[in-house]
């Protein structure tokens, strides 16, 4: 229902938009070039972005009155009244910018086609800007014509085909799309740079946007569409790897310094290309049938603690209260049971290893972990005592059951402050971990399980399981990852190993001895370690 509905809308705005834009064409007082922008102004931007965005009626209004400003600036070409203008539609496209951040906030990275819908939002306040610049005639270092071809790149390369790529990914999700969809966010930065620093690095740019647009192109052949549809977005993509090979003989006339093909061939060929058959026929194409999103909402419960803990609470001995509300514990050894549930009476050493890649960064966040007293781990990796202590927090204030922060200290300083919880999603129990942070709380939701006697609890398994942010109402889901396995060397002795990776990439290892305190060793010593089918029994 929601997405008919959205169709008719975007039909309705594409006609208005099909009728303002012969109206400029027929009165205005614009060069005809000028229709290369003014169509994605009127036509293309406002379908596409009603497409992906859920609009209320100020909304929908504030479209509607930005269309109706391109319209005059027609006919207002230059002054203050145009200025005026411009500056309008500048902030309109901040508008919109603010509901692509609005949007990341809500999931973060965890979508690859929804993150793409997310920067081409983005980055059209770029496009705003760019194009206030022109109408407003400021120096940018660039000729006017320069300036106002950014604004199209940014209306179109920017805003437009992000919005329609991630269309496609709702469709389509694999490895070499993902690929393909971080150089075409990447691109219409890279080319600016190129553009402004260097020919070189604008070469680069070029050459990996023509390997993504092909590899787009021939990824709508590996994916079943609509019959319409699919004629149309391949028509549509189609025309991009046509006009790629301008751009590409464009960079090379500048390179060589031997004229190919200059700004006005780029203007006839590349231009009515884009505008006629990349924008055009694509939002025609997307307008049949706006695919649903796949993401789905995150419900799980979060702690409202943000900053530090301020109040001291009454001491609690572990960090759950039955390690088996999470996992099968009849084939674990019963020391990590009891680790869990009693861990104020165990001691741990703890080797910090952070991947080489990563050390400059983590010797650069030493400074403010020290301030904020949260993931404050050395940089050195000699064995070294964690102390600490559990305590509870109080639920009215956290929001959620039971929760006990694990405080660990290293030489009398915070290094970790984690709030543990837990909550049930699709009859799985998971750990619910928050960090709070200054205005903010990192949510870790582990999934638990037991393999080859050892416990596991990773963020990569499970509907839930991930780690996130948490600011204010929004949740989103960061590109980190972690994993501990934990092991049984007798009753009195546990080994860990907590691995955590960024996009994929290892940049910390930590291996823990844990030991029982010598005077709570009796708490497990009538357990015997027996193998039997894979389990534990006790004698």
């Amino acid at each position: 229902m929601l997405v008919n509905l959205r169709n008719n809308q975007c039909s309705l705005i594409l006609l208005l938009g099909i009728a303002l834009t012969a109206i400029c064409l027929s009165f205005g007082e614009q060069p005809h070039y000028s229709w290369l922008l003014t169509v994605a102004q009127l036509i293309f931007v406002p379908a596409m972005v009603m497409m992906v965005v859920d609009f209320q009626s100020v909304g929908k209004i504030i479209i509607v009155g930005m269309m109706l400003v391109v319209t005059l600036l027609h006919f207002w070409t230059d002054g203050l009244y145009a200025i005026a203008l411009a500056f309008l539609y500048l902030l309109y496209t901040f508008y919109i910018a603010i509901k692509g951040v609005k949007r990341f906030l809500q999931r973060g990275f965890t979508n690859c086609a929804e993150f793409s819908i997310d920067m081409g939002l983005i980055y059209l306040a770029l496009g705003g800007f760019w194009f206030f610049a022109f109408t407003a005639n400021i120096n940018t270092g660039f000729s006017s014509l320069i300036t106002w071809l950014t604004a199209i790149h940014f209306h179109y390369s920017a805003c437009l085909l992000p919005l329609s790529v991630g269309l496609f990914g709702r469709l389509h999700d694999s490895s070499w799309y993902r690929v393909i969809v971080f150089i075409l966010l990447a691109g219409p930065l890279l080319v600016a740079i190129g553009i402004t620093f260097s020919i070189i690095i604008e070469i680069i740019a070029v050459v990996l946007y023509i390997l993504a647009i092909y590899g787009l192109f021939v990824l709508t052949f590996k994916t079943k569409l609509l019959l319409g549809q699919g004629i149309l977005l391949r028509i549509s993509y189609g025309a991009l790897c046509l006009t790629i090979i301008g751009s590409c003989l464009y960079v090379y006339s500048r390179l060589s310094g031997t004229y190919y093909v200059g700004i006005p061939e780029m203007l006839r060929f590349h231009g009515v290309m884009n505008g006629l058959f990349f924008g055009g026929i694509g939002v025609v194409a997307w307008a049949i049938a706006v695919p649903a999103t796949n993401q789905r909402t995150f419900n799980f419960p979060v702690s409202q603690i943000r900053g530090k803990l301020r109040h001291e609470h009454q001491p609690h001995p572990g960090l759950v209260d039955a390690l088996q509300d999470f996992v099968d514990t009849t084939k674990l050894h019963p020391v990590i049971s009891d680790f869990y549930e009693q861990t104020t009476s165990y001691r741990l050493l703890a080797t910090v290893q952070w991947k080489t890649w990563f050390k400059p960064f983590a010797f650069l966040y030493q400074g403010m972990s020290r301030l904020l007293q949260q993931l404050n781990l050395p940089f050195s990796n000699q064995q070294i005592e964690m102390t600490g202590r559990i305590v509870k927090v109080d639920e009215e204030q956290d929001s959620r059951q039971s929760p006990r922060a694990w405080i660990r200290t290293i030489k009398q300083q915070t290094v970790f402050v984690a709030i543990y919880s837990r909550h049930t999603s699709n009859q799985i129990t998971y750990m619910n971990i928050a960090l709070p942070l200054p205005f903010s709380t990192m949510v870790g939701i582990l999934y638990a399980y037991e393999e080859q006697g050892q416990l596991h609890l990773t963020s990569q398994q499970g509907e839930d399981a991930g780690i996130y942010l948490a600011i204010g109402n929004y949740v989103m889901k960061l590109p980190l990852q972690e994993h501990f396995r934990i092991a049984a060397v007798n009753d009195q002795t546990l080994t860990a190993v907590h691995k955590m990776t960024l996009f994929g990439i290892p940049f910390l290892h930590i291996d823990y001895h844990i030991q029982k305190n010598q005077q709570t060793r009796q708490g497990i010593s009538g357990y015997k370690e027996k193998v039997l089918i894979g389990t534990y029994q006790k004698e």
